[in-house]
């Protein structure tokens, strides 16, 4: 057996071990990048890390071994895929297994005109036999866990029974764990932005869902910002999913382990510790020929709120993106801080 079916074999193996998905993070086009879940995992180890979005054909014509690469700390790690074929979903589902990751989850929620024009997305909540029918097809595929992340509804589809015909067919194809963006989608007059901020929340009715489908994970995404925000909706709900406040004040991921899990690590005692260890992962990576503006964008909000924040994101910003720069940018930075090394 060959080092890579050995650790295929193993992954395999231990995909059999349910996932804790008490708390995850969203995959984010453009964000959640293997740059940024790298860092992530050095905040909280225990949340479920999601890939960007990775279209089936991106995967079917285009470099697998770049779209699904990851490191092997970010464990454990699912991979979002889009798509409306069955054939096609199955086979991607298949080398995402092979490659390692703990998790399929099917895109059904995203609005954007790119995902619309291809029929993927929250699109495909007006065809939940369609949704269905690649459900099947993954689980048949593969061993590990295949998900949905979905909304609440579409457009003038925004019934509560709508929802419930959607979660229970694709519960009969397969599916157990659904990730609800408690907001509806309109797949026309919204950009991406405004459809998740402008359709109110509605966590009642996702609260209601848990109850009607006891058997099935239920994970609330949209909104969310604190830690104590989580631990609300987990009074009623199997996990919670955080997007965009991750990104944009990274430093609460230090929390989660602690206040979720009661797992009170001391390895990284503060972000600077954090930052101090990225700084070598960023060192072996410029080795590689990734630039370093592609990393240290990820952390420009790492120190929201703190002394010398501001200077420090302007040093990155303005520097950052210049040919050759190196990991000494960086810690330049970090200089600019009034933090106690």
């Amino acid at each position: 057996m060959s080092d890579h079916q050995s650790t295929v074999s193993a992954n395999k193996s231990a995909s059999k071990t349910a996932i804790d998905r008490r708390f995850s993070i969203a995959p984010m086009m453009d964000w959640s990048d293997r740059h940024c879940r790298y860092f992530w995992r050095l905040l909280t180890q225990q949340s479920l890390l999601y890939t960007e979005m990775i279209t089936t054909g991106a995967l079917i014509h285009g470099d697998v071994a770049r779209h699904l690469a990851f490191d092997n700390s970010e464990h454990p790690i699912a991979v979002q895929l889009g798509g409306n074929n069955a054939n096609d979903l199955a086979s991607c589902a298949k080398l995402c297994e092979q490659r390692g990751y703990d998790e399929v989850n099917l895109n059904v929620g995203c609005p954007s005109d790119r995902v619309k024009s291809g029929a993927f997305g929250a699109c495909l909540m007006n065809q939940p036999q369609v949704v269905a029918d690649g459900i099947k097809a993954m689980r048949d595929a593969v061993d590990i866990p295949v998900t949905i992340k979905c909304r609440i509804g579409v457009d003038d589809n925004d019934s509560y029974e709508s929802l419930c015909h959607f979660v229970s067919l694709n519960a009969e194809a397969g599916c157990e764990v659904f990730i609800i963006h408690a907001r509806k989608a309109w797949l026309s007059g919204l950009s991406p932005k405004q459809n998740r901020e402008v359709p109110p929340l509605d966590y009642p009715r996702v609260y209601q869902l848990k109850k009607d489908f006891p058997n099935l994970n239920i994970i609330l995404n949209g909104g969310l910002k604190t830690i104590v925000d989580c631990q609300k909706a987990l009074e009623q709900l199997d996990g919670v999913m955080i997007g965009r406040e991750a990104y944009q004040n990274p430093s609460m991921l230090h929390d989660v382990d602690s206040a979720i899990y009661n797992i009170h690590s001391k390895e990284f005692a503060s972000t600077l510790d954090v930052a101090n260890r990225f700084a070598g992962y960023m060192d072996s990576q410029l080795i590689k020929g990734v630039r370093l503006n592609h990393m240290t964008r990820h952390l420009l909000g790492l120190f929201n709120g703190q002394p010398g924040a501001r200077v420090y994101r302007r040093h990155l910003s303005e520097n950052a993106n210049k040919a050759g720069a190196g990991v000494d940018v960086f810690m330049d930075a970090l200089d600019k801080l009034n933090l106690t090394r």
